[in-house]
């Protein structure tokens, strides 16, 4: 990270956001790893036992929220997510900026607008007590999680489209709190460090990751 104070201040905002980051990412990797054994318990009682789990299904659907969504911005910040980039890849310098400056807005409107909607959708059932239809579960916690991830991923977007601004003013300043296209050399050490457990160096978090 270089010492001029808008890249300090930058970096500085991405850390403090990443601890929000890192604990709803672990929240989905439980949800994932409790309906694993969910899925099992089912099966045992169910076959063994023939006394299957009340309310299976209901729960199933519940854990879809915090699987689908809590991890978003963790991938958003390492750049772990899915794009194509045959034409951006070959982009340079404030090009290759602009480009991401407009990618990121169109992302900012749409999990805007996802957050608005979302937040009713979480107030309309906590307010009627809405239910799931077999087990009658309350499933206003489930959609609460789908605005609150997204607003997570929402501040990740407005921390990267600031460094993105940042770089296309002046493309030689180095890298914070963006995602970049690497190489495949440099993705195949990337693949060592997250099967070593050491997805994130000491450069990963000052330039918030890179993307593949």
């Amino acid at each position: 990270m270089s010492s001029d104070s808008s890249t300090g201040a930058l970096g500085t905002v991405s850390r403090w956001l990443m601890p929000a980051e890192d604990i709803a990412n672990f929240l989905a990797a439980i949800a994932i790893l409790l309906l694993m054994f969910l899925g099992v318990a089912q099966i045992v009682l169910r076959t063994v036992f023939n006394s299957p789990i009340a309310g299976y299904i209901d729960l199933v659907q519940l854990s879809m929220a915090s699987m689908a969504f809590l991890g978003a911005a963790y991938c958003q910040r390492l750049g772990a997510h899915i794009r194509m980039e045959l034409i951006i890849g070959q982009l340079k310098g404030r090009a290759y900026w602009m480009s991401e400056i407009i990618a990121t807005l169109v992302a900012l409107f749409i999990i805007g607008v996802l957050i608005w909607y979302t937040a009713q959708h979480f107030w309309r059932a906590f307010t009627l007590g809405d239910t799931t239809i077999d087990a009658e579960y309350q499933v206003w916690p489930s959609k609460l999680l789908v605005p609150v991830a997204f607003s997570i991923w929402f501040l990740r977007l407005l921390i990267q489209f600031w460094g993105s601004v940042r770089m296309f003013l002046d493309p030689s300043k180095t890298p914070v709190a963006v995602v970049t296209i690497k190489h495949v050399a440099e993705q195949a050490q990337d693949e060592i460090h997250d099967i070593m457990g050491d997805i994130e160096t000491d450069d990963d978090a000052n330039t918030g990751g890179t993307r593949t």
